[in-house]
């Protein structure tokens, strides 16, 4: 049997879709997979786009050698941000050699060492917070969530001795990431002076100043902390420091904001859903010992025992994964789920379907963590194909175990500590092209735990 192609609207109907897809993805995807099924294509010519979120396709898209797609190709904006030598825009041996050196630094016996450090950060942010709020205020928590998400990015990356420069290098990634989020004709390449771009520009020079400096002084010293990404880059040896710097950038700039779009996620559908964020406490009061008892969580198997926080995660992040599309462009013909998808197609591979597609998931729009409790071999199977918000493969997130344990962590003490309500009924519609963050941030009800 031959591969046919994609199916695709026609017409009018065409560059609506088009022009929504490339703005604000989340409500375009969704009537494409009704009114096409969750493989579809769009574009014209060099431009052609092909939309995939089939679980079973998508299966079969991780499995494909990676030396059969690009990722350097001609529509990637993100190189401008994140440097020519990012994991994010290599291909071939080079990224296999630069993601070899980095992956040291996500070393188990590294995640569990930060655990304490995301624990305390934690409870640092909800002291300032009760320092400031009145009982039933109506707080913006996206802010705070934001400040918490990058003080302890910064510790992890460099350490405590960065510690007082975490909202410095915070505000030096707004503007590359909120260049990223505009549109296309904003990113068109240009050398033109006092424009968003050469501003971005400007930003990255400041930042790659921070880490070159922080470089040279790693080299000239004897090993320092031993859970600082950056000092484990540098004592690597296998990275030039321009391949350091793209690292660490890529690094910072894509964990950080993702992180902090998935947990404010994670606080409207945990207190939105009956019973879950007192149900929270209680796993939190058992397994990280009440916050008074000034206790230390440092045993990694203390953090497997939050298992109510890690299916609120998942769950979270099957409804709402931090991209709703991902681009990489076929270096060949690809063949997936009965389709030809020609050479030169950017193929839009998307968990926003996968994780809301209905033959994977009974009830698709509906929260309920339990899905992941105890799951058959077989129900195994289908969440391992359908449940892809960091990606699959060679090519996965590499920081996803990371995001994962903070996020966890996180939601347990904010549960832990505080308590939150909200009035609305709904989560709030999902906004932005590079990373999906509830519109209006988290404006909830705070008061301090009372019982």
């Amino acid at each position: 049997m031959v591969d046919t192609l994609l199916p695709r609207p026609t017409g009018i109907a065409h560059l609506r879709y088009l022009r929504q897809l490339l703005s604000d993805p989340h409500l375009v995807l969704d009537e494409l997979r009704d009114t096409f099924g969750p493989m579809c294509r769009l574009g014209f010519g060099p431009a052609r786009l092909a939309i995939v979120g089939d679980p079973k396709a998508l299966r079969e898209l991780f499995a494909t050698s990676t030396d059969s797609f690009r990722w350097n190709h001609k529509f990637n904006v993100l190189g401008f941000v994140v440097g020519d030598k990012s994991l994010l825009v290599s291909d071939g041996a080079e990224h296999r050699r630069r993601r070899s050196a980095v992956q040291t630094a996500f070393s188990r016996r590294r995640l569990n060492g930060w655990i304490p450090m995301i624990i305390e950060q934690s409870d640092i942010a909800i002291d300032r917070l009760l320092e400031t709020c009145h009982e039933g205020d109506l707080i913006d928590l996206a802010p705070i969530v934001r400040s918490l998400v990058l003080s302890v990015t910064v510790r992890a990356f460099f350490g405590d001795r960065f510690a007082t420069r975490a909202d410095e290098i915070g505000t030096l990634f707004e503007r590359p990431q909120a260049y990223l989020e505009s549109s296309a004709w904003r990113q068109f390449p240009h050398p033109f002076p006092f424009t968003a771009r050469s501003r971005v520009n400007a930003d990255r020079r400041t930042l790659d100043a921070i880490i070159t400096a922080e470089i040279a002084d790693l080299q000239g010293a004897d090993p320092g902390d031993p859970l600082d990404v950056l000092d484990t880059l540098v004592r690597d040896g296998t990275l030039s420091d321009a391949e350091i710097r793209d690292q660490v950038v890529t690094l910072i700039g894509a964990g950080y904001n993702t992180t902090v779009a998935s947990l404010t996620w994670m606080l409207w559908r945990s207190v939105l859903e009956p019973g879950i964020w007192d149900a929270l406490r209680v796993e939190a009061d058992d397994v990280l010992g009440l916050p008074s008892a000034d206790t230390t969580v440092s045993n990694a198997t203390t953090f497997q025992q939050l298992d109510l926080a890690q299916r609120v995660m998942r769950e979270t992040l099957r409804l709402h994964p931090a991209g709703a599309i991902a681009p990489r462009e076929a270096a060949s013909d690809i063949h997936l789920g009965g389709h030809l998808i020609p050479t030169g197609t950017l193929i839009l591979w998307s968990a926003h379907l996968a994780g809301r597609d209905p033959e994977a998931w009974p009830d698709p729009l509906r929260f309920d963590p339990d899905r992941f409790r105890d799951p058959t071999p077989e129900q195994s199977a289908v969440i391992d194909s359908a449940w892809v918000p960091f990606g699959h493969g060679a090519r996965n997130c590499i920081g996803f175990a990371l995001a994962q344990m903070e996020l966890t962590l996180m939601i347990s003490r904010i549960a832990q500590r505080l308590d939150v309500s909200t009035t609305a009924d709904a989560p709030p519609t999902p906004v932005g092209m590079v990373v999906n963050r509830p519109a209006g941030g988290a404006r909830l009800r705070v008061s301090a735990r009372r019982s």
